[in-house]
């Protein structure tokens, strides 16, 4: 249970860095401010790199339940886990605060709000937000426990 802090504190990060690029940046319209990264807002109501963003709106429903089943698979895995296992811990949570702050805005909007834009000349990274930050880091971090995680016992 020690770790669901670090969740809040990504879903707070993520929900407050919404509201404000919502407020404040126009749709669609970028605002450069290094030469490889913008503020650039755009709506998503698909999935990671934009995936199913066209369907007809059933995606709503389909990532709202994915992402309730996921996430109480993972509360469910971070209150097991043992301690020392703080690699692990770190991912579920990263993984978790991320998901509770793109599930808020499908449920309340129906789409996720991005607005980071990481670019290269003309080449473009898909748009992405807080959340997608810390399941990315959290991903990342997984893998990296599976990998390189805690040596067995006999």
């Amino acid at each position: 249970m020690k770790w669901f802090w670090l969740s809040g504190v990504v879903l707070i990060l993520d929900q407050c860095s919404k509201l404000i690029a919502d407020a404040l940046l126009q749709f669609n319209e970028p605002v450069n401010l290094l030469p490889f990264l913008s503020l650039h807002k755009v709506y998503n109501p698909g999935a990671a790199f934009s995936f199913l963003s066209d369907a007809s709106g059933w995606q709503r429903w389909f990532f709202v339940g994915l992402t309730l089943v996921v996430s109480m698979i993972l509360i469910v895995w971070l209150r097991r886990l043992p301690a020392g296992q703080t690699r692990l811990a770190l991912a579920l949570s990263l993984i978790l605060g991320g998901a509770a702050g793109n599930l808020i805005d499908r449920l309340v909007y129906g789409y996720v709000i991005d607005f980071i834009d990481l670019y290269y000349g003309a080449w473009h990274w898909p748009a992405f937000n807080v959340a997608d930050s810390a399941i990315t880091i959290g991903a990342c971090l997984l893998v990296l426990d599976a990998f390189w995680g805690h040596k067995k016992t006999s």
